[in-house]
């Protein structure tokens, strides 16, 4: 497996060993003692897989304390545009935003580490896979706007399809002021 750090602590892309021949193709998704050398110590708890339409965006989600996840999310079939915002409290790069291309064909994942809002835009019809370390709560859901205008995101899509709970998520700051998060 390669990791390769992003300029966000404890956010990494990585990109594993592929095998293939003229049977298909073989790769470790997961080793923990690969993750470990590299400070990624997260236990997961839970797996989640979902199917999105292309033109389909989903978050900013986050969880809150004392629910919140690290994630490990990948492809499986597609292609999307994996977006997640830094808001770890006191953080150096808090509101920060960092964006990748996630596809079935290069296998590519990233590790999202608690205290960041997460989402994605489906470029193509996607599955999509993560591993996550605490337990989703629905009482401890939270997010972004997908279009935070102080966030900058440029979507691959100007009218998305999106769920009517992700329409009515606050900006950032809505979410600062209502101090469901701090900056420190």
């Amino acid at each position: 497996m390669q990791f390769k750090t992003t300029g966000i602590e404890g956010l990494v892309q990585i990109t594993p060993n592929v095998y293939q021949d003229d049977r298909g193709w073989f790769y470790e998704f997961y080793r923990e003692d690969a993750f470990q050398k590299i400070g990624i110590t997260n236990h997961f708890v839970q797996e989640n897989h979902s199917f999105s339409k292309k033109g389909i965006v989903r978050g900013l989600h986050l969880q809150l304390p004392p629910f919140q996840q690290a994630k490990l999310v990948a492809v499986i079939s597609g292609q999307i545009l994996d977006v997640v915002v830094d808001l770890r409290k006191g953080s150096k790069t808090f509101g920060e935003v960092y964006s990748c291309l996630l596809g079935g064909n290069d296998h590519t994942m990233l590790m999202v580490p608690e205290g960041f809002a997460h989402g994605f835009a489906a470029l193509e019809d996607s599955l999509f896979f993560y591993k996550c370390s605490n337990f989703y709560d629905k009482a401890s859901e939270s997010g972004i706007v997908w279009n935070d205008p102080q966030l900058k995101v440029d979507w691959p899509f100007a009218k998305p399809l999106l769920s009517e709970k992700d329409r009515e998520l606050p900006t950032l700051d809505e979410l600062l002021r209502k101090s469901v998060i701090s900056r420190y």
